[in-house]
């Protein structure tokens, strides 16, 4: 991150509610830039994870899951792919076939990476699971499918969240486009669906117009769960609408409502990204928390050059009761 965004996180910190409030965008021009990354900063849907060694590790959407490090967070090298060879059962879903969307994270004294496998515009898609020691590109030993939806289904199995909350208990969130985000109970033993509750929850949906509803990322800050998601047309270069949006709930599987009480199953959210100059189309989203405070992580369309998808970070403010990126 730039030096100018950690001299701003300190000064933010220090003020009351109502002026933070006052620092929600209300224009997409209020949005700030991305935090300064170099090197390898091409990407599109990341995940990232900071290992005990203080190790940046970012995984993304792209062959066979590709991913980058980094030792500061501004600086990134290219990796290889999660996979070295790429399991079988991915040509039941893509005939590619790449996967998308990794989702990482580290629980019980194991890496953990659900991933999806579509074809781009289909419902016939398919989550999997992953698991390794170290986390590390190669090193990753897949579990096959977790969830898979099909023609008839009125949901898509992609994008997947694995939440763990302070009681133990394992959720997974996924979904796009049809009838939006779902979310179902996982097994921590199996990292699958538990077979006890398979009750399949909704979340966010659009009843009208565009359905497009992607990329849920739930967590909980101050008793609170938050549902971030994101919205509209994805992958299209500078023509690419994508914004990032956010919903409040007092129970994980919601109802989730946006600042003005509108409830994400009705189209509602409260904006946190959205294109404002250069920066075309963020999304993809990932939520960390690092030493210095929680960031977004995600990705955007480089108008400065031709509409490439590039690396995003930026710090979360949370003293409003609302996610504020800087």
């Amino acid at each position: 991150m730039r030096r100018s965004s950690f001299r701003r996180r300190t000064a933010l910190l220090a003020l009351p509610t109502a002026a933070l409030l006052a620092l929600v965008p209300t224009t997409a021009s209020a949005y700030p830039h991305p935090g300064r990354v170099t090197g390898s900063v091409v990407t599109h849907d990341p995940s990232m994870i900071r290992t005990s060694s203080g190790q940046y590790l970012l995984y993304a959407t792209g062959g066979g899951i590709s991913s980058k490090t980094s030792n500061d967070r501004t600086a990134f090298s290219a990796g290889a792919d999660a996979f070295s060879s790429r399991p079988g059962w991915w040509r039941t879903y893509s005939s590619v076939p790449e996967a998308w969307a990794p989702d990482i994270s580290y629980h019980g004294g194991r890496y953990l990476m659900y991933y999806s496998v579509s074809k781009f515009g289909s419902n016939t898609s398919a989550i999997g699971l992953a698991t390794s020691s170290t986390g590390r590109p190669g090193s990753w030993s897949d579990q096959g499918t977790v969830y898979t939806s099909g023609s008839s289904s009125d949901y898509n199995a992609i994008d997947p969240h694995l939440f763990v909350d302070d009681d133990g208990t394992w959720w997974l969130s996924f979904g796009s486009w049809w009838t939006g985000i779902k979310m179902i109970r996982i097994d921590p033993s199996s990292g699958k669906q538990l077979s006890s509750h398979t009750t399949r929850y909704s979340l966010a949906s659009r009843p009208t117009g565009t359905k497009a509803v992607e990329a849920p990322f739930v967590v909980k800050r101050n008793g609170s769960y938050y549902l971030f998601a994101s919205y509209d047309t994805c992958c299209a270069g500078t023509g690419s609408t994508y914004k990032v949006k956010v919903g409040r709930a007092t129970a994980v599987t919601g109802p989730y409502r946006d600042r003005n009480g509108v409830a994400m199953m009705s189209n509602g959210g409260t904006p946190v990204l959205e294109s404002h100059g250069s920066v075309v189309g963020p999304g993809g989203q990932s939520i960390m928390s690092d030493v210095d405070g929680d960031l977004i992580v995600y990705h955007y369309y480089d108008a400065d050059d031709n509409g490439t998808p590039k690396l995003g970070i930026n710090l979360l403010n949370w003293s409003s009761g609302w996610p504020v990126a800087y």
